[in-house]
């Protein structure tokens, strides 16, 4: 069995189209032995308009953008791709594949081209499942620092090759063939059929998001409580914390038992609470707290910023 790991760049994605203007693949035996490596050029009948995958502008490709008008369209491509990543024989893989096979999807789409239709592997996944580190999404050149591989970033083939190199390198770590290390992942492949695509999954990437889904909901149902809680207080007319308005960082709120002490303690002194940052005087966070609402914080002139000890000192 070969496998075929490709790589997609474009000259601009949008909510509802892909300009693909390169295809890049690598083609190599069980052993990662290189059978054939090409990048297709794309003429991508659209300006560029180049983000990175935050959406920012800045991103820039090692070609020269005014080339690709002498090059096919998609439609002329076609063929060759979907002969290539649908061959019976290959295992088609990439590194986030489910980015580049909605790109082939919307482009078959613009064209009004028959859908793709195989199952594809993903080495981003893997390497997540195989280092139990599914907090952010690996960057290509992330992981290929970290295997020690070097590459010529956002150039198809070249990235293409990287990935491939990535893979052999979890597979030689692990002393086992590239559909061993799948299933000792317990990865199922994506799939593209008749314009829908399923996400490649794991069985450890799956627990993950179940757990993380689990703890949202704990600590929207804490705020929800804590909110109704404050909405409760009534401010006391007099009493030594008077015109002394409260704001906590998140992971106070979510804490019920010690926001709700804090906030009876405080208004039993005359304090108040605010749910708006701007509206306080006085704002209490763990050290090291480095959420949103903190760092908005620790930016405001002229507020106090204190540790929930500091708090508790205030209060007594």
């Amino acid at each position: 069995m070969n496998l075929v790991f490709f790589d997609i760049e474009c000259a601009g994605v949008y909510k509802t189209s892909a300009r693909i203007c390169a295809f890049g693949y690598v083609v190599c035996d069980g052993q990662f032995n290189i059978l054939g490596k090409e990048d297709i050029l794309v003429n991508p009948k659209s300006s560029f308009h180049l983000t990175d995958s935050r959406g920012e502008k800045g991103l820039v490709l090692p070609y020269e953008y005014g080339d690709f008008k002498k090059y096919p369209t998609f439609r002329g491509v076609y063929e060759k791709i979907k002969a290539l990543l649908e061959d019976g024989n290959s295992i088609a893989a990439g590194h986030a594949t489910y980015n580049d096979v909605n790109y082939l999807n919307l482009e078959t789409r613009r064209f009004s081209l028959p859908s793709f239709n195989f199952r594809f592997s993903d080495t981003q996944l893997m390497y997540m499942t195989l280092t139990d580190s599914f907090s952010r999404q690996y960057g290509l050149e992330h992981i290929a620092g970290e295997l020690g591989v070097e590459f010529t970033p956002h150039r198809a083939a070249d990235d293409a090759y990287a990935t491939m190199r990535i893979a052999e390198a979890m597979c030689k770590r692990q002393g086992c063939t590239f559909e061993e290390l799948e299933r000792s992942l317990g990865i199922a492949r994506g799939k593209i059929e008749n314009y829908s695509i399923t996400k490649p999954s794991s069985e450890k990437y799956a627990k993950f998001t179940e757990d993380r889904r689990a703890r949202k909901e704990e600590r929207s149902r804490a705020r929800r409580d804590f909110y109704i809680y404050l909405s409760r207080k009534k401010r006391r007319r007099e009493g030594r914390l008077k015109g002394t308005v409260f704001n906590f960082a998140r992971c106070i709120e979510d804490d019920t038992p010690l926001s709700e002490r804090l906030l009876d303690d405080i208004y039993a002194a005359g304090g108040s609470y605010t749910q708006k940052l701007a509206e306080c005087n006085v704002f209490c966070a763990p050290e090291g707290d480095n959420s949103a609402r903190t760092v908005a914080a620790a930016g405001m002139q002229g507020l106090k910023i204190i540790t929930p000890e500091q708090l508790e000192e205030m209060l007594r």
